[in-house]
C-alpha cells in the first residue's frame, strides 16, 4: 500500500515521544540534561560522517575533496531564501499555535523541543527516497528503516526536552506524505547525482542541528532548508 511506510514512520515517531515522555518523568534533571548533551553530540557525528562520506574522494589513491563549490553556493543561495521566506518563524509560529491547543502553554521549552526534533527527522535523504519509493513501487524498507532510527532519537530528545518532540510527526506526516503522493513526477529528477548533493548538504544541516542541542541556538537551521532543493537543482548544472 503506497504511503504506509510515512504511516509506520509518524507511529513510530509518536510511540518513542510517548516512551521518552513518560520515562522522562522519572528522570532526574542532571540525567536528563547529560542526555541530552549525549543526543546532541550523537547528532554532530551523523550529520559529519555523511558530509564526509560525500566530500571525500579517495579514486586516486589520495583523500581529495569534491563539491565543495556546490556545498558553499547550495548553503550561501538557500540562507537567502530561507531569511526572505522566514520558514524558522514559520515553524516557531506553528509551534506555539500547537503549544497552545495542546494544553502545554506552561512548557517553555516546547516550542524549541518541537522545530529541533522536526528538523532532525525530517532532513535527510532516506525521507527524500524512501517517500519516493513509498509512492511509486510501495517499496517500504527505507521509511521503515528511518522509522526505527526515528522512534530511538524521538525517545531520547523527549525525554531530555519535553514533549514537543512528540509533535514532529506532524510535519513529517506532511513532508514525507506529499513527496509520496507527488513521486511519480519526482522520480526521474532523482539521479544520482541528486541524491549525492541532497545528502551531502542534508548531512551539513543535521551537524547544525546538533551544534543547536549542545550549544544553544546559534544555526537558524530552518532557514537554510532551501539549501537542499539548490543543492538538487546544481547536479542538473
Amino acid at each position: 500500500m503506497p504511503g504506509l511506510g510515512t504511516i509506520i514512520n509518524v507511529a513510530a515517531i509518536i510511540v518513542g515521544g510517548i516512551l521518552g515522555a513518560l520515562f522522562g518523568r522519572f528522570v532526574p534533571e542532571r540525567i536528563r540534561n547529560t542526555l541530552m548533551s549525549a543526543n546532541a553530540v550523537a547528532v554532530i557525528f551523523l550529520g559529519i560522517g555523511g558530509a564526509v562520506s560525500k566530500m571525500l574522494d579517495y579514486s586516486t589513491g589520495a583523500f581529495e575533496t569534491k563539491g565543495t563549490m556546490m556545498m558553499i553556493g547550495s548553503l550561501a543561495i538557500g540562507a537567502i531564501i530561507g531569511e526572505l521566506i522566514n520558514i524558522e518563524g514559520g515553524f516557531e509560529k506553528f509551534g506555539e499555535w500547537l503549544k497552545k491547543k495542546t494544553g502545554n502553554a506552561k512548557d517553555a521549552q516546547f516550542v524549541n523541543a518541537f522545530v529541533t526534533a522536526s528538523l532532525t527527522v525530517c532532513i535527510g535523504a532516506m525521507a527524500i527516497v524512501g517517500s519516493i519509493e513509498d509512492g511509486i513501487l510501495a517499496n517500504h524498507s527505507i521509511l521503515f528503516a528511518k522509522a526505527i532510527l526515528d522512534l530511538a532519537i524521538i525517545m531520547i530528545m523527549t525525554a531530555s526536552m519535553g514533549k514537543g518532540c512528540i509533535f514532529s510527526a506532524i510535519p513529517v506526516a506532511v513532508f514525507q506524505g506529499l513527496i509520496t503522493l507527488l513521486g511519480v513526477f519526482l522520480q526521474p529528477l532523482m539521479t544520482a547525482a541528486v541524491l549525492d548533493n541532497i545528502s551531502y548538504v542534508g548531512s551539513i544541516l543535521i551537524f547544525c542541528v546538533g551544534i543547536n542541542l549542545l550549544f544553544g541556538k546559534k544555526v537558524k537551521v530552518a532557514n537554510l532548508l532551501p539549501a537542499l532543493l539548490v543543492a538538487g537543482v546544481w547536479a542538473a548544472f
